[in-house]
């Protein structure tokens, strides 16, 4: 027997479901592709603009560094040449002073020598070497305590730190008075008039 379809569709076999074609799934998985893409560059595009704008910040804060280096290396030779100056200004001042004391240091030391010999009676002196630190005086005297009396005038001065007889000797050309020659080792103290301080005026009492 022969069967005739007249509606042109064909008949599904029994047990098998129909097979439903759709689109549906296929735009859903493409439009979330399609956003996360989108929001994969925009991701990179942020921290691609970040990263740039901390480059200029970067950048920025260089240029200031070189700025303020170049200022402070001007400054510093500045500072550099007005040192400069000052140490030959220095250097100079020194030197004059260094100068002044080499010539007022024997100034002051004839200046006192002659005031405490002066001050000092029956006591002359007729001869003074000085050789830095230590000052010989030889002169005379008319008697042993004359002597004496200059040691301890020099001594008080507090220009000398210790002052020694290393001899005395009557003086036989001498005939009509009693003298003595005499030697005496002064050496310097630290605590002696210096070349800026005039020397202090010389104990005792003064000739007449």
């Amino acid at each position: 027997m022969i069967r005739i379809n007249l509606l042109g569709a064909a008949k599904p076999k029994r047990g098998k479901k129909p097979v439903i074609e759709t689109t549906g799934g296929v735009s859903v998985v493409f439009a979330g592709t399609l956003i996360m893409l989108a929001l994969a560059v925009g991701g990179n595009s942020y921290y691609y603009w970040n990263l740039q704008r901390g480059k200029a910040k970067t950048e920025s804060e260089l240029h200031k560094a070189e700025v303020e280096n170049r200022r402070l290396a001007d400054v510093k030779a500045s500072y550099l040449e007005r040192e400069k100056v000052k140490d030959n200004y220095k250097r100079r001042v020194d030197v004059i002073d260094k100068l002044r004391q080499d010539q007022l240091g024997p100034v002051n030391l004839l200046s006192m020598i002659g005031k405490t010999v002066d001050s000092t009676d029956e006591v002359w002196l007729y001869l003074m070497t000085d050789s830095g630190t230590n000052v010989e005086l030889k002169g005379a005297a008319l008697s042993v305590h004359a002597v004496a009396d200059l040691m301890r005038n020099l001594q008080n001065t507090g220009y000398f730190k210790t002052v020694e007889l290393k001899e005395t000797v009557q003086d036989a050309k001498i005939k009509d008075v009693q003298a003595f020659e005499f030697t005496l080792e002064c050496e310097k103290g630290i605590t002696g008039p210096t070349a800026s301080q005039p020397p202090p005026d010389a104990p005792g009492k003064k000739k007449t």
